[in-house]
């Protein structure tokens, strides 16, 4: 279960620097950030890597989907974020790189579901389930297409997107290996397996002979 820290290191750096990017009010403890204006942006690195602050109604990186796609993108994450945590919690020993991979999937799911669910409701503009998620890595990248739509710069997108890509990326990668270097000692157990039956045999036949020597004196 200790891998469950990622997930929640994930999810309150994307929480926080969304609020960080979007602004929040605590009235009663006067608490008042204004954050940054839609559409504002600061750059890191030159205008290879910078901070924009935008808003994504649909998917990850960008991908626009309709109101009913959009509940229904919310309630799968939902389930398949208690499907995840209740995994984790079953296969304490299981594959460690499938754990890390799938308790970074479950920290950004996590973070981008909090926007869908309630930011609707504390910033009073959608309900429950229909809120916009908060973006603003901005990265330069080549032109390039995907699924008809043309970008001249790489898909603005935030911590949580980025801990389900590279933990997608582990479990493809890393949980490989394991199951390669598993492999080797399944083939030692099964070659141990059949030495020892291959003895078995060689003992019946010597126990059959003996009989027979028995019976004939």
């Amino acid at each position: 279960m200790k891998v469950l820290y990622i997930s929640f290191t994930i999810f309150i750096a994307d929480q926080v620097s969304k609020l960080a990017i979007k602004g929040f009010s605590i009235p009663f403890l006067n608490i008042d950030w204004q954050g940054m204006h839609y559409g504002e942006s600061i750059e890191i690195i030159g205008t290879f890597l910078r901070i924009t602050f935008v808003e994504n109604p649909g998917m990850a990186f960008g991908f626009e989907v309709g109101v009913i796609q959009k509940l229904f993108l919310s309630l799968f994450t939902l389930v398949a974020a208690i499907a995840i945590f209740y995994y984790l919690y079953k296969s304490k020993n299981g594959s460690l790189a499938l754990r890390i991979g799938l308790a970074l999937i479950l920290g950004g799911a996590l973070g981008n579901l909090m926007d869908r669910a309630f930011y609707g409701l504390f910033y009073d503009y959608a309900p429950l389930f229909y809120g916009k998620v908060v973006d603003f890595i901005q990265v330069e990248f080549w032109d390039f297409t995907l699924f008809g739509h043309t970008y001249e710069t790489w898909p603005i997108f935030n911590i949580a997107d980025s801990a389900v890509s590279v933990g997608v990326v582990v479990i493809l990668l890393f949980h490989r290996e394991e199951k390669k270097e598993e492999l080797p000692e399944v083939k030692n157990i099964v070659s141990d397996d059949e030495e020892t039956f291959s003895k078995q045999p060689n003992k019946l036949e010597n126990g059959e002979n003996n009989n027979r020597e028995k019976v004939s004196i």
